[in-house]
């Protein structure tokens, strides 16, 4: 008989009764439990997180930042409860670690009471971090904890972008104040550098005025120098005169005296003394001429009233120059000192000249009057001198002539005088007005030197402030003045620099499609352990007729395999249709799981077979293996290194990498990679069967025997 009726007749074995036809449905049915319901409960965990009571304990008190009120903990709080990560129940601290210690809450979050006052702190002088409470208790569940560092770390990454977006956003107000500042002082670089440029004008002017003022005062020098000269010339000259004067006027004195008290009694005397009045006559009539010579030696009023003019000019022009520069200024020149000492000798010269303008300009009338006495006592001593002789003959005329002389002669005497004392006065006020003239001209030319000192510095000045006004329109250039929407954008790149450009390649829409290549063979397989517990490895009626071991194989591989379709059929429609698996490649993965049926089918037979009722142990610690070595959760090479070794080697791990490709999507060179292994795996799996069939057709004492029977 051939293989496939065989099998046909052992799988109608399980039509003849209820109980067997139950234990067919069961036998069909149990790897549906096994993969169905093992990926409904973790189809999508994560969408489920707000049915896991967890503790908020919100005990921020908020702060105030540049005016405004900061309550981060409340909004954290709001968007929390909002959110969908976990069903959070608001609450105390105490009764959040109570809640979590005994299992009322899987976790709590803490917003502690200085959280926002720490956020506000960045702007500050000492910026401290903000930080969020978690307490979690591994003995309440362990996933739990893992589910909530990624969330709290999603929440801590948003509080830590909402802080910094504040900062950055006070940096760019920041910017925009400096551009402003920036700018107004560019304004007032430009505006200074407009009044240097006047003050570099009056400047060069102040050095023109100085050096038409040097010349001068060197003229003036000068010509107070011949005035001063003359001056002691005519101080000599008068003094002479007025010594004279006063002799000739005791003398008249004396011969009035004289001649009053003897003239009605002894006006022989006059006789006698004739010789004598006519040679003191002589003498004054010579004195009085060469006074009067010598008045022409004055200087003439226009020339001491130019003097005087020049001199008071020059005063008032430093005096002006000395109240702009060093008593209105805001900061004296260095030049003041020097300055003050030229003011000063300006003025004593402009006195000196003025009291020698008031003596030639005769303002009290006795220098007009000087001449004409001058020339009545020349005439009247002239007179007498000739007339003395003959005096003898008219004693009261002669009297008369000796008084009129005497009171000539003390006239001039005084006007003498006063001529000398002025022209002492003249000599001693032009020898101030030179030394005066003297310092003027030196301060002068030390305020020239100054000046171009000055003006040297208002060039420097300038430049400097034209590099400053330059700098700072430059500075405003480089320094961004950012709008809101400008803020926005760039606060919003700072805050959150590098961002995760996630892009995942065939992406399982849920937990439950990523679990699905993994425990979808899991089911197969103990559908296939399942199988072989109530059909027979080897077809008894097979090895009873003696058929070939191949035939035997064969016989007793189909009916699983029949069996393993109907499973694998039954597990995708439940899946596809309940649970909403979806798959890339639909046909692919039916075609595929056909192949890991028929080959874990090979794999379970020979096991039995060959081992016999310990196979059926070794198929179990093959599976735990396969479960363990396969990288259905994990990838493998997390996992310690001996089932990195023996990954390879296991044909569940081929078929996890196939089903990913068939269900997610991706390249087949993983499938087709597993379909030659399981291939592989299937033909050999058959030809040990088959070995072990042809043992199996000789009896022996084990087999009448054995050892261990389940």
């Amino acid at each position: 008989m051939r293989s496939p009726k065989l099998a046909a007749l052992e799988l109608k074995r399980f039509g003849r009764g209820r109980l067997p036809r139950a234990a067919l449905v069961a036998l069909l049915l149990l790897p549906l439990l096994y993969g169905a319901l093992y990926l409904w409960s973790f189809w999508d965990p994560y969408g489920r997180l707000d049915k896991v009571p967890v503790a908020l304990v919100n005990a921020d008190r908020g702060a105030t930042a540049d005016g405004q009120r900061l309550t981060a903990g409340a909004s954290i709080a709001e968007g929390l409860r909002g959110s969908k990560s976990f069903q959070w129940h608001e609450t105390s601290a105490e009764q959040a670690r109570k809640g979590v210690e005994d299992g009322r809450y899987y976790l709590s979050l803490t917003i502690p009471a200085d959280f926002s006052e720490r956020l506000a702190s960045s702007g500050g002088e000492t910026p401290r971090a903000g930080a969020l409470q978690v307490r979690t208790n591994d003995s309440n569940n362990y996933i739990v904890g893992q589910i909530s560092r990624t969330v709290f770390s999603e929440v801590r990454a948003a509080a830590s972008r909402k802080a910094s977006r504040s900062f950055y956003d006070k940096i760019f107000v920041s910017f925009s104040t400096l551009h402003d500042k920036t700018r107004q002082a560019a304004d007032g670089a430009d505006r200074l550098g407009d009044g240097i440029g006047k003050a570099e004008k009056g400047a060069g002017a102040l050095k023109d005025g100085l050096n038409q003022a040097k010349e001068g005062s060197g003229d003036l020098e000068t010509g107070v120098g011949k005035l001063h000269t003359g001056a002691g010339t005519l101080d000599t000259k008068s003094g002479e005169l007025a010594t004279g004067a006063r002799k000739v006027a005791d003398g008249t004195q004396q011969l009035a005296d004289k001649v009053n008290g003897v003239a009605g009694k002894e006006g022989t005397l006059v006789k006698d003394n004739a010789a004598a009045i006519g040679r003191y006559a002589r003498i004054v009539a010579d004195e009085s001429k060469t006074l009067r010579e010598h008045l022409a030696d004055l200087p003439s009023p226009t020339t001491t009233a130019v003097l005087a003019k020049g001199s008071r000019d020059s005063a008032d022009a430093l005096s002006g120059l000395y109240r702009a520069s060093c008593e209105g200024a805001s900061t004296p020149a260095v030049f003041c000192p020097q300055l003050k000492k030229a003011v000063f000798a300006a003025e004593q010269s402009a006195k000196g000249a003025a009291a020698l303008d008031d003596l030639t300009h005769n303002k009290d009338g006795a220098l007009d009057k000087l001449p004409g006495r001058l020339d009545t006592l020349h005439t009247y001593a002239t007179k007498l001198a000739d007339e003395a002789p003959h005096l003898g003959r008219d004693i009261d005329g002669a009297v008369r002539k000796v008084n009129a002389l005497n009171d000539g002669a003390q006239q001039v005497a005084d006007g003498a005088a006063r001529l000398h004392t002025g022209a002492g006065t003249l000599y001693d006020g032009l020898g101030t007005a030179k030394e005066g003239a003297t310092e003027l001209d030196g301060g002068i030319g030390k305020l020239r030197e100054g000046a171009d000192t000055l003006q040297g510095g208002m060039f420097k000045l300038s430049d400097g402030s034209a590099r400053l006004a330059g700098g700072l329109h430059d500075g405003v250039k480089q320094i961004p003045d950012y709008g809101k929407d400008e803020r926005d954008a760039r606060t919003d790149v700072m805050s959150d620099p590098v961002r995760l450009a996630g892009q995942a390649l065939h992406k399982a829409p849920n937990y439950g499609t990523g679990f699905a290549p993994y425990f979808i063979p899991l089911s197969l397989w103990v559908g296939a352990m399942v199988a072989y517990m109530l059909i027979q490895p080897l077809n008894r009626r097979a090895l009873a007729a003696g058929a070939s071991a191949w035939r035997i194989a064969l016989a007793g591989w189909l009916p699983v395999v029949a069996v393993g379709v109907l499973q694998a059929g039954a597990l995708l429609a439940v899946l596809h249709w309940a649970l909403g698996l979806q798959m890339v490649r639909a046909a692919g993965t039916v075609g595929f799981l056909l192949l890991v049926t028929a080959c874990f089918a090979a794999i379970v037979q020979w096991l039995n077979a060959r081992f016999g009722p310990a196979g059926r142990i070794l198929v179990l610690a093959l599976l735990m293996l396969q479960l363990t070595s396969a990288g259905g959760t994990y990838p493998v090479q997390t996992s310690p290194g001996f089932f990195n070794a023996v990954h390879p080697f296991l044909p569940m791990s081929y078929v996890v990498d196939g089903l990913r490709r068939l269900i997610t999507g991706g390249g087949l060179g993983p499938v087709w990679q597993a379909c030659a292994v399981l291939a592989a795996f299937t033909a050999g799996a058959l030809a040990l069967t088959a070995w072990s069939a042809r043992g199996k057709q000789v009896w022996s004492v084990d087999r009448l025997h054995p050892e261990l029977s389940l």
